[in-house]
């Protein structure tokens, strides 16, 4: 508490130990304004006591003696309430003056003192003013008047504040709003205003740090933004739900008043800060006509901030689409994960279908990367530096179950009905490599923000489905290559000629259903996000832009319509189903092997070949197993497409891009 001030003097005619009721109203008078003045500044006087208040701890009440005159006692205790309140602001002051309770109480107590060293002044000069004898009890109480609502007003906030205990924000909201509680009177609300600026100037302290070097200052907690270091940025690209980029820093309750329309880009402009930080790029932030040193009702600070977001923002989109090639690294992505460039994937099918062809966990992953390697560097991608990045990966799940396994995904069907249509698929075609096989990419810090593993296990899904739908379209081919040989066999009707019909239907829908895929899917909502990215403005809309592409792909390629790509998935399993039969039964029927011919063998007439291939044909066509094998695929591949005609169409109205999918599929039918 400030030290006080008291009168030691004893009024004329006053003798120790009499009750003030006995004096002259004169002498009462003289020995009251000894008591006051040091009542004024929490100190007991003879005829005046303190008692404190039960269950208030700060609160004390001063009391006068009851014999005084009743006059002199009225105007005494007109000035009590002044008294009460110097107390209650001393002791808040003296407890709130430790660093323990946050720079902003301390500031705020220092700005209280302030004041209260100018109300001692007065005192001070009221007590002069006492021993020339020129001070009365009525001139007392005038000279008092100015000081009344001030100390009132900070006794008020004083008392709330400890009450709540506040600290940091909350008690610059605390100030703000006693503020402008204050409309009325002037002279207070000026008064609270500058205790707010002089408390708040901590507080923009931490706030300049933050905005113009990423760094949180806040030895006591009061920031509105908190830290969880626990948070790696290395989980971005290891933990599918990593929460690192929305989650690291992100906002506190108790955000001050003043902040709330601009606390997100608060927010973010430090998060910019931080990740240029991290990549070791120093960033200097011009501080010419930028300090944040009060928020005064020019808002001046707002423009400060968005300053300094504008700067940061624009700075790290800077580094990331120079210095890490961002666009770049996107378009690296669309080359190998959607298969813009699909000549090494033609040549790695064919040299590493024997790996590919065993169960998941049988498959050396160490074995594919070679052979990926081998396909690169023999294609047009060996002139890429960036296909070294690519990584090949084998789930343990088909792609159905890894969909139902992602509870993220906005699917429109129960991931029990997708297990349940995968568990049916599988009983008919047990999955391999081929079902399995994905490939992945090498992302560093910062790409990683926008690339994340989430991002990236999106782009897998869609590779997935693409390779797959590839590696039918290549079974098929392989089965309609065979069936070349019958050719000329001259009997309309036969087995054969149906083999050929539903081979060339089953080609045409794989391929209509890639076409689509690529060319009505990926390629046009590539370009979409490509030129958006040319007028993003900060990384967080990058990002948005970049989740949207992926979004839109994910659901324009049916991964997010179970309903429909269950129907997709057994089709393509009855076109496997189809070409392993074919590529089964047929090439056990040996025509023209040149390699186990002799020489003797090749020197015979063409007529006697053609006449015993005619022959070989002829027997092959009226072969029961494979008639029945292929009347069977027709007629449940011719099925499964008609049920899909109405599922596309009843959806159409709702999503446009479903349209476009029929045109490209739909008709695809064996003629009976």
């Amino acid at each position: 508490m400030c030290t006080p001030m008291s009168y030691t003097g004893s009024a004329p005619g006053a003798s120790t130990g009499s009750v003030i009721g006995s004096y002259a109203v004169s002498v009462q008078e003289l020995l009251v304004i000894d008591d006051l003045l040091s009542a004024l500044v929490g100190i007991e006087g003879r005829y005046i006591s303190i008692k404190r208040v039960r269950g208030k701890e700060d609160h004390v009440v001063f009391q006068i003696d009851s014999s005084m005159d009743l006059a002199l006692q009225e105007l005494t205790r007109r000035i009590f309430p002044l008294c009460e309140d110097y107390v209650l602001v001393s002791k808040f002051v003296e407890s709130r003056s430790h660093f323990k309770n946050g720079l902003v109480n301390h500031a705020l107590a220092a700005a209280l003192r302030a004041f209260l060293l100018d109300y001692q002044a007065m005192v001070a000069q009221l007590e002069h003013q006492f021993r020339l004898g020129r001070l009365s009890v009525q001139g007392l109480w005038f000279f008092c008047q100015r000081m009344m609502s001030s100390l009132n007003a900070l006794a008020v906030l004083v008392e709330k504040a400890s009450f709540n205990n506040t600290s940091g924000s909350a008690t610059l909201n605390l100030l703000q709003s006693q503020a402008k509680a204050m409309g009325g009177d002037s002279a207070v609300r000026s008064l609270l205003e500058k205790m707010t600026e002089y408390a708040s100037a901590a507080y923009l302290r931490m706030l300049e740090r933050w905005v113009y070097e990423g760094v949180i200052d806040d030895p006591y907690g009061e920031f509105f933004i908190a830290e969880n270091k626990s948070l790696q940025k290395e989980s971005l690209t290891q933990d599918y739900d990593a929460k690192y980029w929305q989650q690291r820093y992100s906002l506190k309750e108790g955000i001050p008043s003043f902040l709330t329309n601009v606390a997100a880009m608060i927010l973010t402009t430090g998060k910019y800060l931080n990740v240029m930080r991290e990549c070791g790029h120093n960033v200097q932030v011009s501080l010419e006509n930028s300090k944040l040193m009060s928020f005064g009702s020019n808002h001046q600070y707002l423009e400060c901030i968005k300053s300094a977001y504008d700067f940061a923002s624009g700075e790290l989109l800077t580094l990331m689409k120079d210095k890490y090639d961002l666009v770049g690294k996107l378009r690296s992505l669309k080359r190998y994960l959607l298969l813009d460039q699909g000549d090494f994937l033609v040549h790695f099918m064919d040299i590493a279908r024997e790996e590919l062809t065993k169960k998941p966990e049988e498959i050396s992953a160490e074995k594919l990367q070679s052979l990926l390697d081998i396909a690169l560097r023999s294609t047009a991608a060996a002139s890429d530096p960036t296909h070294e990045e690519l990584i090949c990966c084998v789930e343990r799940s088909s792609l159905l179950k890894k969909l139902a396994t992602l509870k993220d995904l906005d699917c429109a069907c129960p991931a029990d009905k997708l297990t349940a249509a995968d568990v049916d698929q599988s009983m008919q075609l047990s999955i391999t490599g081929l079902e399995t096989f994905c490939l992945s990419n090498k992302v560093q810090w910062p790409l990683s923000l926008l690339i994340s593993r989430k991002a990236l296990t999106k782009y897998q899904l869609i590779f997935r489905l693409l390779f797959h739908c590839k590696h039918v379209s290549h079974q098929l081919c392989a089965a309609w290559q065979i069936q070349q040989v019958f050719r000329s066999v001259k009997i309309l009707g036969t087995p054969i000629l149906r083999s050929s019909i539903l081979c060339r239907s089953m080609l045409k829908f794989v391929n209509s259903l890639l076409h689509y895929l690529t060319f009505e899917v990926l390629e046009p909502n590539w370009h979409l996000m490509h030129d958006r990215l040319q007028t993003a403005r900060s990384i967080d809309e990058v990002i948005q832009i970049h989740d949207f592409f992926l979004q839109q792909c994910l659901k324009e390629c049916l991964l997010l319509s179970p309903q429909l790509l269950v129907k997709v998935e057994k089709l393509k399993a009855l076109c496997l189903q189809y070409a392993t039969s074919i590529q089964l039964l047929m090439p056990s029927i040996e025509v023209a092997n040149s390699e186990n011919t002799s020489k003797a063998g090749k020197s015979r007439s063409r007529t006697n070949k053609s006449q015993d291939r005619d022959q070989q044909l002829k027997l092959a066509s009226e072969n029961v197993v494979m008639s029945e094998s292929i009347l069977k695929f027709e007629a449940a591949f011719n099925s499964e497409l008609q049920s899909l005609a109405p599922t596309l169409s009843n959806s159409s109205h709702a999503e446009p891009y479903l349209t476009r999918l029929a045109q490209c599929i739909l008709g695809v039918r064996t003629d009976q």
